[in-house]
């Protein structure tokens, strides 16, 4: 199961949007990850993330390792703060989910300009807060996933 939604967060994170919404696309193999590290750290962790990571390069035609970096970073802060965000209200986690996806989005940011694309706007920030803004409903969703197949 875990790994299915992993498969699932990689194939929309590739589904072609309009011109529009493509600044604006949640980091939803970020939201899964951070998910499922909160859920069960002890399955979940950075070595997960950092093949996760690589195959979300794979996926998207970039360098290997600019994801799996990142989402590295990202599972180890997770792991850090599990405990706090288990007892935190939907809302909080909300903002501490914006914090992250803002992080991971930096450091990807870091490593394109590394590679030589650069973004000359701060716009590559806003998937940390559409991300936010869909946590409380992609966390109750993988909670009744997690809970109807007794993943634990």
């Amino acid at each position: 199961v875990i790994l299915l939604t992993f498969l699932v967060a990689l194939w929309l994170s590739i589904v072609p949007l309009p011109l529009w919404a493509q600044w604006g696309r949640p980091a939803l193999v970020a939201m899964v990850l951070i998910y499922w590290v909160i859920a069960l750290p002890e399955r979940v962790g950075i070595g997960v993330a950092w093949l996760v990571g690589l195959a979300q390069d794979i996926v998207e035609g970039i360098p290997l390792g600019h994801n799996a970096f990142a989402l590295a970073v990202l599972a180890y802060l997770a792991l850090i703060l599990y405990q706090r965000l288990r007892m935190f209200t939907p809302v909080q986690q909300a903002a501490v989910i914006f914090v992250l996806i803002g992080l991971n989005q930096l450091l990807s940011h870091w490593v394109q300009t590394l590679t030589g694309t650069v973004s000359p706007n701060l716009l590559f920030l806003l998937p940390a807060l559409v991300s936010a803004l869909l946590w409380p409903f992609l966390s109750a969703f993988l909670r009744l996933v997690r809970r109807a197949y007794y993943v634990s």
